[in-house]
């Protein structure tokens, strides 16, 4: 079998975690696997890459940073390499370069366009262990590229995907996906499969396991994820296609995201376009607008609510001040945060928003915005009462039996 393994930052977080790393990998080795071997840089490398960059710069060059922060997953891939070599193992480290990733020419946010694994599949045919440097690429002016938090994640799919491997394993410090955030919810239990849909709804609601860009890329790939935990030997989570036992499950997962901000524009001008003039405006600027509600329109004005990540609130709020001549007042709130409940089995039953409200309001929730898809239900609350909420839904769909 060839199998992709991807180590996230805690799992090579020291010199002893990469040598636990190193006996891991020569494990699957020893179990008759081809290994192509994903690592990120070791905790708190990269924020302390930023940190020596802010010293100089507040705005720093991307193209400058692409080239430091990428430095952070090559000294991991090399200090693997020398681990597994001194274990009598042929190892060999590569950057992304070396490794054929291409991406477009966005620096610190870049996409893979694609893979030429030539040059993996020929040390793979030598009977060579090849660690990879996650995170990174080069354009086609030959620079170096960084693909943006977890990028690492992006890196290990794409080349299982080019690869065409057998199963691509995502090893972090849990050892699975629960039903919810264990540290917020004790009875929280680990789930077996999820499906690519459910994953890239929690993964984009708040759900730190996978990066969702790499689940994405996942389902189009056909890439069968398995996340595990580097320190233990569970059997981990599936993520794959999903099944008629998935869609038999009701409710997958309850997600809880903090990092939300709501922008309240009243009696805005109810003309033709204003919406997509603001939210235009908005895209330009690269500001992610989650949830929107516009009221009914009543003489001439309407109201006009909307949420975006608290990071972004103050470039939002800079948009939103060049169309004061628009509306009548602007709020922002900070204190707020986005429930939400997933699963594909909501897509085949009924009275599962009914069951939610009727949670929220025996525990004296207020609901203040509500966003619906086919397999999920979000909703805004106040921050306060954010992990009650996630415990009342993990309670009322039963996750924890």
């Amino acid at each position: 079998m060839l199998i992709v393994q991807k180590y996230g930052g805690t799992s090579v977080g020291s010199l002893e975690r990469i040598e636990n790393v190193a006996k891991r990998v020569a494990k699957a080795r020893e179990e008759g696997n081809d290994l192509v071997v994903v690592v990120s840089a070791m905790s708190g490398e990269t924020n302390k890459l930023i940190d020596y960059a802010h010293h100089f710069s507040k705005t720093p060059s991307k193209r400058e940073m692409d080239i430091l922060l990428s430095s952070g997953e090559r000294v991991t891939a090399s200090l693997l390499a020398i681990a597994l070599q001194e274990m009598g193992y042929d190892a060999i480290a590569m950057t992304g370069r070396q490794a054929g990733i291409k991406t477009d020419g966005t620096h610190t946010y870049a996409r893979i366009e694609s893979i030429d694994t030539s040059a993996i599949e020929e040390r793979i045919k030598e009977g060579k262990i090849v660690i990879v440097a996650g995170f990174q690429g080069i354009n086609e002016k030959g620079e170096v590229t960084t693909l943006g938090r977890g990028g690492s994640d992006l890196s290990a799919v794409a080349l299982a995907g080019a690869l065409h491997a057998d199963a691509c394993e995502i090893y972090s410090d849990v050892d699975g996906i629960y039903t919810t955030d264990p540290r917020i919810e004790p009875k929280a239990k680990k789930l077996d499969y999820i499906s690519y849909d459910e994953m890239l709804e929690l993964s984009s609601l708040g759900a730190k396991v996978l990066q969702n860009r790499s689940v994405e890329l996942a389902k189009k790939m056909g890439v069968k994820i398995i996340a595990k935990s580097s320190f233990s030997d569970g059997p981990g989570t599936i993520i794959a296609e999903e099944n008629e036992a998935m869609e038999a499950v009701l409710v997958s997962g309850i997600a809880l995201d903090k990092n939300q901000a709501r922008v309240s524009l009243r009696d805005v001008e109810d003309r033709p376009g204003i919406a997509a003039e603001i939210f235009n405006r908005l895209a330009d600027e690269q500001i992610n607008v989650d949830m929107i509600i516009q009221n009914a329109s009543k003489e001439g004005k309407t109201n006009l609510g909307f949420t975006v990540p608290q990071s972004e609130l103050e470039a939002a709020k800079k948009v939103i001040g060049s169309f004061e001549k628009d509306f009548g007042e602007a709020d922002y709130d900070e204190n707020v945060c986005k429930v939400s409940i997933v699963g594909v089995g909501m897509k085949s039953h009924s009275g599962i928003a009914a069951k939610a409200f009727s949670a929220m309001a025996e525990n004296n929730i207020n609901i203040e915005m509500i966003s619906t898809s086919e397999i999920k239900i979000s909703m805004i609350v106040d921050e306060k009462y954010g992990e009650l909420a996630v415990r009342v839904l993990h309670e009322t769909y039963e996750l924890d039996k």
